[in-house]
């Protein structure tokens, strides 16, 4: 039995949820202090606010290999712990204990191929050379989940991807990252309630 097969076999947290839409945000990054505020570890940063306005706190759940999000009703949030090159095994196991449809789980993440602070939602796709999400399409078998993008912009011709997406905001650049974050933030919450259409039409190219 392949990993999309078992994602339908078990029991949910919340038996009163809904069967269908977005049940699971998971937020991309790199976990550790030396991380934090790096262009890379922004879909941690949103699915962080998204707990703080839900007033969700965070607990860290060794067989998720994840942070995951508490009270742990729908739509959970989680923050893989598995560093960002192994994501997909952390999505793949929350997914097969809640029984999620590859369709009900948004992914969160950076973008070096759109503008700072564009963003865009994706119903499916390739993994860009993101790869966070090349490992969650490995583990899921299917590249048919939902995703939002948030973008950090490319790197300078003189620097290094890797120094780019591993590189801290300056103060004024998180300046700036807590406004898109915020716009961000209702796009998710809009995804969440009126569907990925909705927040595709409502969201896509906003900054």
């Amino acid at each position: 039995m392949s990993l999309l097969d078992r994602f339908f076999s078990n029991e949910s947290p919340d038996d009163s949820a809904q069967t269908d839409g977005i049940r699971l945000v998971v937020g991309l990054g790199n976990p550790g202090p030396e991380y934090e505020k790096t262009r890379h570890n922004i879909g941690f940063d949103l699915v962080d606010r998204l707990a703080a306005e839900s007033g969700k706190k965070w607990v860290r759940d060794r067989k998720f290999r994840s942070k995951i999000s508490d009270p742990p009703t729908f739509p959970l949030l989680a923050k893989p712990l598995t560093y960002m090159n192994l994501s997909g095994n952390a999505v793949a196991r929350i997914g097969r204990k809640h029984g999620l449809d590859p369709s009900q789980i948004l992914v969160v993440y950076d973008d070096v191929a759109l503008p700072v602070g564009r963003l865009r939602f994706r119903a499916g796709g390739s993994s860009g050379g993101h790869n966070g999400i090349k490992s969650i399409i490995e583990y899921l078998g299917t590249d048919e989940f939902p995703r939002l993008k948030i973008g950090i912009g490319s790197a300078d011709p003189d620097d290094g991807m890797v120094d780019h997406v591993l590189g801290k905001f300056s103060d004024s650049e998180w300046e700036e990252m807590e406004k898109i974050l915020a716009i961000a933030t209702d796009a998710v919450n809009c995804a969440l309630s009126a569907g990925l259409n909705s927040a595709m039409n409502e969201f896509n190219g906003r900054t």
